[in-house]
């Protein structure tokens, strides 16, 4: 059986800092304790994502890093896929974590932004030009300990905040079933358009989906797909290479616990 995640972040961050007081990882805020309360364990996280990865997701068809952050900015877990920490690209594994930290950082109580939702506004011109340089990842956090611990329960990021700017998809808000914004989470390993789609699954499974509005026209916080100009809060298209289908479609029929949106 495994301990409550709340006692099993807390042991572990006690165990890396020592007794400390305030805002640090050995006295979690409240948000902290209500996400770890809602999230499975670490193995039962990884049978989601690996059960997401199996079906029809569009891009590539490559295996995936999942990170979840809380509203601090502290990671609560990291999984793969695949068999091996090796299965996945690793660029991927601190680029999930920038997602789950660039989501939870650019949404509010009210109002989610997706990382693909971000991607028109940082570029040349746009209105958020530049973002994507602000809040570094740490790199002693995001390279410290050994790399065979990488997206084990033993991952040198748990109970340390990350940083980092990602501005392009597969990370999104979590919410609780009241609407509370709990944190975020962040999926890398395929193309940008997948790992939306996967995230958003997995993000369904967790029920943290409960998105109270959004920039897609469906009032949600979905990618815009756009293949022509972009100006808002568009997202372009992909490659499918994987033979199951196109991410657009995929993309456009995701299930949701959000409200109904407005009417078109």
């Amino acid at each position: 059986m495994h301990p409550p995640r709340t006692l099993a972040l807390v042991s572990v961050c006690s165990l890396v800092l020592g007794a400390c007081s305030g805002d640090n990882i050995t006295n979690p805020s409240h948000d902290a304790v209500t996400l770890a309360a809602a999230l499975p364990s670490h193995d039962a996280l990884r049978a989601k994502l690996r059960d997401i990865v199996a079906e029809k997701n569009g891009g590539l068809g490559f295996e995936m890093w999942a990170t979840i952050v809380d509203r601090n900015g502290r990671v609560v877990d990291i999984v793969f896929s695949g068999d091996a920490r090796t299965d996945q690209w690793p660029g991927s594994r601190v680029i999930s974590a920038q997602k789950a930290n660039t989501a939870n950082a650019f949404s509010l109580d009210g109002f989610a932004l997706s990382t693909a939702n971000l991607y028109a506004a940082v570029q040349p011109g746009g209105s958020l030009f530049g973002l994507q340089e602000s809040n570094p990842v740490d790199p002693r956090v995001a390279y410290g300990g050994s790399p065979a611990d990488y997206g084990t329960r033993n991952d040198f990021m748990i109970g340390r905040k990350i940083g980092g700017i990602n501005v392009f998809g597969g990370g999104l808000a979590l919410y609780s079933a009241s609407g509370k914004l709990l944190g975020g989470l962040g999926l890398s390993g395929d193309t940008s358009c997948s790992d939306h789609i996967k995230a958003w699954k997995l993000r369904h499974a967790l029920n943290l989906d409960n998105v109270p509005a959004g920039p897609a026209p469906s009032n949600t916080d979905n990618i815009i797909y756009q293949s022509g100009s972009i100006d808002g809060f568009e997202h372009p298209t992909c490659l499918d290479l994987d033979g199951q289908g196109s991410s657009i479609t995929i993309g456009n029929n995701l299930p949701t616990n959000f409200p109904v949106g407005p009417e078109e």
